[in-house]
């Protein structure tokens, strides 16, 4: 269990017709985020549903730059999981959504759909380097790179319970 960086960039869309994707994976997950680590990490768990077959990881993260990160993420047992959530962040709710992971033209796309938005979506690419070049699928409409957009992440949409688009004024 070394250390492994991970370069990731992510891209706020208009949530797609999911169908028309080449989905290899379909993944119910639940983030609950815990208190930070003692080297100011971001430490995590995950329930992970997949065909009903839910596993659990536990990830520390630790913020290099906006799109790389050192992480450290491993399995873990249900009843480590249930204990780990004694940990839990008082002022940052489980996040709740659902990963399609597809292919196109060799580049594995994560889409994460949240259950507070059927118009907007957030979709991931890990990359080998920062400067790669992303061949972006046809049929997903990409508003913007929001990779170093904190308002964006995950907690702080778990936070708001809504894309920041939705949050300005749902009458407007």
């Amino acid at each position: 269990m070394g250390k492994k960086y991970e370069i990731e960039r992510k891209f706020l869309v208009e949530f797609p017709d999911v169908s028309e994707l080449d989905v290899k994976r379909r993944i119910g997950i639940v983030q609950t985020y815990l208190k930070s680590g003692g080297n100011g990490s971001q430490r995590r768990v995950r329930s992970v549903d997949e065909n009903g077959r839910v596993k659990y990881t536990y990830t520390e993260k630790i913020f290099l730059t906006p799109v790389t990160r050192e992480e450290k993420e491993y399995e873990i047992s249900g009843e480590e999981y249930r204990s780990l959530l004694s940990s839990e962040r008082r002022d940052c709710p489980p996040v709740e959504k659902v990963r399609y992971c597809f292919d196109y033209h060799d580049q594995l796309f994560e889409l994460d759909t949240y259950p507070f938005s059927d118009k907007l979506a957030i979709m991931e690419l890990e990359l080998n380097s920062p400067e790669q070049k992303i061949d972006f699928p046809d049929n997903v409409r990409v508003l913007r790179e929001v990779s170093d957009d904190g308002r964006y992440s995950n907690s702080a949409l778990a936070t708001a319970g809504a894309f920041p688009e939705q949050q300005i004024g749902e009458n407007s």
